[in-house]
């Protein structure tokens, strides 16, 4: 769709290329170690509160906030060093750029089960499924399924609105609408004056295509969790654990702006425009992950072990 032009509704498809810079590289390094502590990715946040799992109500709060920190301090880390963005369809075209990037994904799965096939994974299991065409309502799906599902609904959210499919940046309008409800004025900040932001302040929630993407998402997990006898609210929180899952949201919400998106925005659709940022951003998160599950100790929190189930 980005080689061809193809898009509806006027819409064009722009590539997600971030830059190369210490924004990335700091806001992926602190996303990840947000993830751990938080319990939850950007949309993986929104599907446990579709899901009904009240926890994950702190890692949202945590996130919006961060999201807010990053817009007030925004002067600050406007002109971080950065190179210019890199993509692969600049030097093979488009098709080119999509040959390699199917090649690289193949070298990590063909990776990936070669140290698999050296150690012993943790088990995977088997999830609970419905039989026949019930399972198309109440799952289980094999894997394959729904990253073709995901794959086709995000070609879609790009064909009508010109853009990849995002996540973290309709946090940061949240966050900043509440404010306004409060009779402050985040519209005064510098970041809420560039074109863009200051389009998408001015207008209604539900005028944005991030937010609409972000409350779908939250109505098609419980949906689907209602659907499949899964949907739960967990009456008791532990207050170590509620306070862990604000500051792992605060970092995400942080990290995703300092890196223009965070495993959507910037990860996935980097990767899938062939920009060289999602790779990067990728590896950096991996570390990030890595800190984050050693500090999930320090504030009492369970730590995966090899021999745990996947799920």
């Amino acid at each position: 769709m980005i080689g061809t032009g193809t898009g509806l509704f006027g819409s064009t498809p722009e590539p997600s290329a971030g830059t190369l810079g210490i924004g990335l590289l700091l806001g992926a390094f602190l996303f990840g170690i947000g993830m751990q502590l938080g319990g939850a990715c950007a949309s993986g946040t929104l599907f446990a509160v579709g899901s009904g799992q009240n926890t994950i109500l702190f890692t949202l709060f945590g996130f919006i906030a961060g999201s807010v920190i990053f817009t007030a301090i925004y002067p600050w880390v406007a002109d971080l060093p950065a190179l210019p963005p890199i993509l692969l369809s600049d030097s093979v075209g488009w098709f080119g750029s999509w040959v390699v990037t199917i090649a690289a994904l193949l070298a990590v799965y063909v990776l990936a089960r070669l140290v698999q096939a050296r150690r012993n994974p943790p088990p995977t299991g088997r999830p609970p499924t419905a039989r026949g065409l019930a399972r198309i309502v109440r799952g289980a799906w094999p894997l394959w399924v729904g990253a073709l599902a995901l794959a086709l609904l995000g070609g879609g959210v790009m064909l009508v609105s010109g853009g990849a499919w995002g996540v973290t940046s309709g946090f940061a309008l949240w966050g900043a609408k509440v404010l306004q409800l409060f009779g402050l004025q985040p519209e005064t900040w510098q970041y809420w004056q560039q074109a863009g932001p200051a389009k998408q302040l001015a207008g209604p929630i539900l005028a944005d295509k991030t937010s609409l993407t972000n409350l779908g998402i939250i109505l098609g997990a419980g949906v689907a969790a209602t659907a499949g006898g899964v949907w739960v609210f967990r009456q008791r929180i532990q207050w170590n654990l509620a306070l862990v899952s604000i500051l792992g949201g605060v970092l995400m919400g942080i990290g995703a702006r300092l890196a223009s998106g965070c495993n959507i925005g910037a990860y996935l659709a980097g990767i899938a425009s062939g920009s060289v940022s999602g790779w990067v951003w990728g590896l950096v998160a991996l570390a990030g992950t890595w800190v984050g599950l050693r500090a999930r100790g320090w504030f009492g929190l369970s730590v995966p072990k090899p021999s745990d189930s996947v799920c």
